[in-house]
């Protein structure tokens, strides 16, 4: 069985709008991409509270509010004009893939 890898629309580091579920309308970073399961992780975006036993680390443990993992399909890259784009990808001289955005053709950087 052969598994394709989906090209993603997002990056890390990319600001993005959030246009689903509980935290739909807020804006955050991308901190971290989790390919196979075409998830991210977006800063201050789903936040989850884990319970931590003492370790070397953290010597008293407890709770502690950290971001779960959001699905691609809930996240819209934003432009620097700070709305919500789609984007599409094009072939520069060099035969590098660069973003643009569908509605104002700018390049996304």
């Amino acid at each position: 069985m052969m598994i394709t890898k989906k090209k993603l629309h997002v990056k890390k580091g990319d600001n993005v709008l959030v246009i689903a579920g509980n935290y739909r309308g807020q804006h955050g970073r991308i901190l971290k991409i989790i390919p196979d399961k075409q998830k991210a992780i977006v800063e201050g975006i789903n936040m989850v509270s884990k319970h931590t036993k003492p370790n070397a680390k953290n010597t008293k443990g407890g709770i502690i509010k950290k971001e779960s993992p959001v699905h691609i399909s809930n996240l819209m890259l934003i432009d620097s004009s700070g709305k919500g784009v789609r984007i599409g990808h094009l072939k520069n001289k060099n035969n590098k893939s660069i973003r643009i955005s569908r509605k104002s053709e700018e390049e996304i950087k």
